[in-house]
């Protein structure tokens, strides 16, 4: 692996197709001062990837054609130091929030547990960052 580009210390993506549920999330962490960077596809967020790696990810299991395991795979590959990966899925998928947990997400929630949890548990996924300070 070439050498490892560093993470800009307030990035983050979130892969999600649904635009109105993207801006929500984006808009929290705006409101936190916190920079997250939308991405409609896989494809995309690789692209982002290359050009700044994060130090978090939030995947919606949702989004159309993922595979999973692979984008992990890819982001440890990718990516130094690894971020974190936070995937939120419908609560009636339980294979699909399963699969994100053997695939190394952590934290793996049901989509009203990730909204409830968000404007408090945003800041501790950004690993490092104090966004009021």
């Amino acid at each position: 692996m070439p050498d490892a580009i560093q993470p800009a210390e307030d990035v983050g993506y979130v892969l999600c197709d649904d635009l109105i549920f993207t801006s929500r999330i984006t808009g929290t962490a705006q409101a936190l001062g916190i920079k997250l960077r939308p991405a409609r596809s896989a494809e995309t967020l690789r692209t982002l990837v290359l050009q700044q790696p994060p130090r978090c990810v939030i995947v919606d299991l949702g989004n159309p054609g993922l595979k999973l395991a692979e984008l992990v795979d890819f982001l440890r590959q990718n990516c130094g130091p690894m971020p974190r990966v936070v995937a939120y899925g419908s609560h009636v998928d339980a294979d699909g929030l399963h699969a994100a947990r053997a695939a190394g997400c952590d934290p793996v929630l049901p989509r009203s547990k990730f909204v409830e949890e968000l404007p408090r548990a945003l800041p501790e996924w950004i690993v490092g960052i104090n966004p009021r300070q």
